[in-house]
């Protein structure tokens, strides 16, 4: 068990490298990946059963995750890094010419990641599939996708939602990166999304909210999810837009904006280090 600081000290770091990731790059989605860090943080460190060690694309003997908001690649690269699939000093290489880690992921032969994804909506039913494929063959083991809310506007989200409770799939847990924001605006501006709650529980699925900034709710909504019901899980997490970072709090132009450097050293004052950056 991760305790409650060493999370907090681990996301901040993460934030860290995000912000110094993309500002090297001059392009990339730091907003999201920044809402998304502490669910990431507490699943990779807390919640997940895997180890870089004995990982196979396979993801036999061990939980898999799925992500299925590929602008999030530097998010997921950074919690990569700080779980040991690679080396630290990669994440600098952040769409750079050659480099394994590209603007969105890309299974090749970078470890931890089991699907390329950039296209929206198709995470959830890999993830379907490969906690179908774990019951077939007898594991315990479950599928973790992280999607946004933003792209619960594409219909294969919902075909997948109806996949998963036709074959009882209660070892596969969704989460949502909820902060009501996509590259063109609020979601409700965009699409009117509506209820996800009152949606997930019509389309037969356990429905869990919880804070997106808070470990302990986190944690919680994990515990939560853990239960085998016959149901798939969804966890809604509420989060805001550029999180740790003042400037980009709550505004959608972060989306996939790159920092300046002034930018990124005032971004880096907001956050502490604790891990070392790379």
């Amino acid at each position: 068990m991760t305790s409650i600081q060493e999370l907090s000290n681990i996301a901040s770091q993460v934030r860290r490298d995000i912000v110094r990731m993309v500002t090297a790059a001059k392009s990339g989605h730091p907003g999201g990946s920044l809402s998304s860090t502490d669910i990431l943080t507490a699943l990779f460190f807390n919640e997940m059963k895997h180890s870089p060690d004995t990982w196979s694309r396979s993801g036999k003997g061990q939980d898999a995750f799925i992500l299925s908001a590929g602008h999030l690649a530097p998010v997921y690269y950074a919690i990569l890094a700080r779980a040991g699939y690679f080396e630290p000093s990669k994440l600098g290489t952040l769409r750079k010419f050659g480099s394994k880690l590209q603007g969105h992921p890309s299974a090749g032969d970078l470890k931890g990641v089991y699907q390329a994804s950039g296209s929206l909506g198709q995470g959830l039913a890999v993830a379907a599939g490969m906690a179908l494929g774990k019951k077939l063959a007898g594991e315990d083991e479950r599928a973790f996708v992280l999607l946004g809310d933003g792209e619960c506007e594409e219909g294969e989200i919902w075909e997948s939602a109806m996949f998963a409770v036709h074959y009882s799939l209660d070892n596969l847990v969704a989460m949502t990166d909820w902060n009501g924001l996509q590259i063109d605006g609020p979601i409700e501006s965009v699409s009117g999304i509506g209820d996800l709650r009152e949606k997930w529980m019509a389309f037969g699925w356990d429905v869990i909210v919880a804070d997106g900034h808070d470990f302990e709710s986190i944690l919680t909504a994990f515990e939560i999810a853990r239960k085998a019901n016959g149901k798939p899980k969804m966890i809604l997490f509420q989060t805001e837009m550029g999180r740790g970072v003042d400037f980009m709090l709550n505004d959608h132009g972060w989306h996939g904006k790159a920092p300046s450097q002034e930018q990124c050293d005032a971004a880096l004052a907001q956050l502490k280090e604790t891990l070392g950056d790379y």
